[in-house]
């Protein structure tokens, strides 16, 4: 593994698996206390986006790496070391402490598309239902519903240079799958995913950027399938090959990422579609529809604590 992928290596997750966890967490930056030291103010930032941290107690910041040196107190070599050799053992998917599996994370640069459409260096293995204790415990992190998953997606048994890693698989129009787990997001050939809803209305069309943002929609609205069509872009470079499917609608709902390339895909979209409606402003604080998803979880779930708490308090009766 490369400095560069191990420096995009997760600190959130890396930081859990140390049983390490946020004092506050607001979506796209935590405050931890300082593993360093007596920390009581919860003076440690970590930045989700950029992957960086930074101790404003100390003033000390930086990588992955640079967090592995100074937690472990170890030279450059060493914490590079123990990242690589860390993240080699869980390729597998092994667990002797039956705990969350982390996943082995690997780039797919050097991979090159080839005539049948399958993508080298990706061989997939073995096709089955979602059973891994790891890939469940990635969806219910992202807030996913597990039944709703397991309706539109499968477990993914593949090799990458010779060496075996699984992931959640989501067809596409081309027979081939986008791969996602904690730490690798792939596909094994680039296409759109289209699905035609076998309700009566097909005037509508949905448009998400990947099938995770899908996944959140069906999971926010408690259905297990669209009542309308959908096609999902798993990438915005796509969009060419789901225009002619979208604009066989009359009204189209974009649900892109909150960024410029969402941005400039909707408005692509809007001039080639007469009633086009941005879904995107409904989670305009956040990334995407499923960071949206993952805060609107985490607030009801803080409502139902504040409820249980209330209900537990003790009655003082009626002063006289």
């Amino acid at each position: 593994m490369t400095t560069i992928e191990l420096n995009n290596l997760s600190i959130k997750d890396y930081l859990a698996e140390q049983n390490i966890h946020p004092v506050k967490d607001r979506g796209y930056y935590g405050m931890y206390h300082s593993p360093f030291r007596t920390d009581s103010n919860a003076s440690l930032k970590v930045d989700y986006t950029k992957n960086l941290w930074i101790d404003f107690g100390s003033n000390e910041g930086g990588t992955m790496i640079d967090l592995v040196m100074r937690l472990d107190n170890c030279t450059l070599k060493e914490a590079i070391n123990k990242l690589e050799c860390r993240y080699a053992n869980m390729q597998t998917g092994s667990n002797t402490d039956n705990q969350p599996e982390p996943f082995s994370f690997h780039g797919n640069n050097h991979l090159e598309k080839i005539e049948n459409n399958q993508l080298s260096g990706i061989s997939i293995q073995k096709i089955l239902p979602i059973t891994n204790q790891a890939l469940l415990y990635y969806l219910t992190e992202r807030k996913i519903s597990i039944d709703i998953a397991k309706q539109h997606c499968n477990e993914i048994h593949y090799s990458a240079n010779n060496k075996p890693y699984f992931s959640i698989g989501f067809k596409n129009d081309s027979g081939g799958y986008e791969l996602r787990n904690k730490y690798f997001k792939g596909c094994t050939s680039k296409n759109i995913a289209t699905d035609r809803s076998t309700e009566s209305n097909t005037e509508a069309c949905l448009v998400f950027e990947g099938f995770m943002d899908y996944l959140s929609y069906l999971t926010m609205k408690n259905i297990q399938y669209s009542k309308v069509d959908i096609v999902v872009l798993n990438s915005i470079a796509n969009l060419s090959k789901a225009i002619d499917f979208i604009i066989s609608h009359q009204k189209i709902y974009t649900y892109l990422d909150n960024d410029q390339a969402g941005k400039n895909a909707t408005q692509q979209i809007s001039k080639t579609c007469k009633a086009v409606i941005d879904k995107s402003t409904d989670y305009a604080n956040y990334k995407d529809l499923n960071e949206w998803l993952c805060k609107t979880k985490l607030i009801e779930k803080e409502q139902q604590v504040q409820k249980q708490e209330q209900i537990r308090r003790p009655s003082r009766g009626i002063r006289r």
